[in-house]
């Protein structure tokens, strides 16, 4: 699908969508839970259905009701693989999962899911004494289990989502699990994890983000979770809005333990107008200065910040660039090469962006499959000398269905 994004002023309310990185984690938590869960505003991004599909293949009755998920947990190995469609949460919190199970299961995927590298999915969930094995280093994963508890250390530096489906099945070890985790990364969306761990009646020991027990004789146990607004998505929106004009987005938490909600410190060190009312986040436009931001536990915010820096006077500077690397796309290259279309330079410094401000020029550029770079030229077009057509603009249902709508009712 091309999208035809055009130069354009913004000026209004929109709501944000649900977080797929907390519907998730509670799709999959309440398939585990012994009861009837019911999951409100899950939304229906590719990788939130994903879940739901991937809860039903492993047993679990789900079904949905006036737009909420009403799941039926307790469930039995699978006969048949698990696929995560293009989902990498759903493969690496899955695969933790899947290590409960005394008998083999196997995982796959589809697209560029098929190209990520599965290496650290199998050496975190060995040091478990699973059996884990990939396919020459990617899919499909052929795992068996059962996690026999103990003190386990593990590499955080490569993704915190393999640990969050170690700590979502930690609970049906054998015996008390500790895990010690070295350079961790993405801290923040651990903390999400066990705080919907946590709504489902689990509680984790964490002391300072290097050691995790958690106590057995826990089980979970069905509740009714409601799925709070992205900040990664969101994060677009407000972008719009400090390059664009003004908008007011509702149904974000500020005391959320998503990381992309750091978007709000981005846009103040760029001279955006921010304001947090209990209407909504209130973002304005006004001159924009270069800023320095390191998004390494907030990699997915690269793509929104990059677009804010296009639009700043001199060169803003964004660290952990090697968290980009094995995302849907080569997140870096991918970046580099759309925003060159549209007139905007981008170098890399080692582990650092370095963007030069400038205009945006009109442009053909193709999302290379990644739901966030195409979002990302459409927010950078709303100031561009004429037209943005994006190639491959469909990859936004993965994560945000709407965003083209949404965008269109507030321009």
């Amino acid at each position: 699908m091309k999208n035809k994004s055009l130069p354009s002023e913004v000026d209004g309310h929109i709501q944000a969508p649900p977080s797929k990185s907390a519907a998730q984690r509670a799709i999959a938590i309440a398939g585990l839970a012994a009861g009837t869960s019911v999951i409100t505003r899950p939304g229906e991004a590719d990788d939130v259905m994903a879940a739901a599909e991937i809860c039903r293949t492993l047993g679990a009755s789900v079904e949905q009701k006036s737009g909420n998920l009403h799941i039926k947990g307790g469930i039995p190995p699978p006969a048949v693989p698990l696929h995560c469609r293009e989902s990498g949460l759903s493969i690496r919190m899955f695969a933790g999962i899947a290590s409960i199970f005394s008998e083999e299961v196997q995982m796959t995927g589809q697209g560029s899911l098929l190209k990520r590298p599965m290496e650290v999915v199998a050496a975190s969930l060995q040091a478990l004494g699973v059996h884990c094995k990939t396919t020459a280093g990617k899919l499909p994963l052929y795992i068996r289990g059962p996690i026999k508890g103990g003190k386990v250390s593990i590499d955080g530096s490569l993704s915190s989502q393999v640990l969050t489906g170690i700590l979502i099945a930690a609970p049906y070890a054998k015996k008390e699990l500790t895990l010690h985790v070295s350079q961790l990364k993405s801290k923040p969306y651990i903390d999400l994890t066990m705080d919907v761990m946590k709504a489902f009646g689990v509680e984790t020991i964490n002391e300072d983000h290097q050691r995790f027990t958690i106590p057995p004789g826990q089980f979970y146990k069905a509740c009714r979770f409601t799925v709070e607004g992205d900040w990664s998505g969101a994060a677009f929106l407000l972008v719009a809005g400090a390059i664009a004009g003004k908008v007011v987005v509702n149904n974000l938490n500020p005391g959320s333990f998503q990381g992309d909600k750091r978007i709000l410190d981005a846009l103040k060190a760029s001279g955006a107008m921010v304001n947090v009312t209990g209407e909504g986040i209130r973002v304005e436009n006004n001159k924009l200065n270069a800023f320095s931001f390191d998004a390494t536990d907030c990699p997915d915010l690269f793509p929104p910040l990059a677009a804010l820096a296009a639009h700043c006077h001199g060169t803003s500077r964004i660290s952990g660039v090697s968290r980009l690397r094995a995302k849907e796309s080569d997140r870096a290259a991918t970046l580099m090469d759309i925003f060159s279309k549209m007139g905007i330079f981008i170098r890399l410094e080692q582990d650092t962006m370095l963007v030069e401000g400038g205009k945006p020029q009109a442009a053909t550029v193709e999302s290379h499959g990644d739901h966030r770079i195409a979002m990302a030229a459409a927010v950078t077009a709303l100031n561009a000398t004429g037209p943005v057509h994006i190639e491959g603009a469909e990859a936004v249902n993965k994560s945000y269905p709407g965003f083209f709508n949404d965008l269109a009712n507030i321009t």
